[in-house]
């Protein structure tokens, strides 16, 4: 897929941080959406008129706000997100030459669960949901693998 470089090779193959700089953060609150005005040019008058929010994005902008891949955005993360905000907003105007690049910035904040799992971001309720299907299970009497046995070991064989 354009965009995302080459396979990774070497040290990052193997686990390490591959040659990554890691950097202190320095986490904020999401900025409220800001009050803006557009330009308006009918029949060769400008004008400007004060942009109003759709309520979708309105909704989009507070989902982002309650999720927690937002706990480490950074001023940057939200300056991006609210870029893309106005987007989303153009989008749900009818504007829908921009689905694919509404696609491709939320995408990079781990939108979708095909998103993170490209960003290598899981969150930790799957693995809490998991360890209560595992203890579920066994109280059922069922022949689930162990955490550390192979995951194969259940499989059986149709014929």
């Amino acid at each position: 897929m354009a965009g995302h470089g080459p396979a990774p090779t070497g040290r990052a193959v193997r686990g390490g941080n591959g040659g990554m700089r890691i950097i202190a953060a320095d986490p904020m609150d999401q900025p409220e959406l800001p009050e803006f005005d557009v330009r308006m040019d009918v029949d060769g008058e400008v004008t400007y008129q004060s942009f109003d929010w759709p309520a979708i994005t309105r909704t989009w902008w507070s989902m982002w706000a309650n999720s927690p891949l937002s706990a480490e955005f950074t001023s940057t993360d939200w300056s991006e997100l609210m870029d893309t905000a106005l987007l989303h907003a153009k989008y749900w105007g009818g504007d829908t030459k921009l689905a694919g690049e509404l696609r491709l910035r939320v995408a990079k904040f781990g939108a979708t669960p095909e998103d993170r799992a490209r960003l290598k971001i899981q969150f930790a309720a799957a693995d809490e949901a998991e360890d209560r299907g595992r203890a579920r299970a066994s109280r059922a009497g069922s022949k689930q693998p162990a955490p550390d046995a192979d995951p194969r070991s259940v499989l059986r064989a149709v014929v």
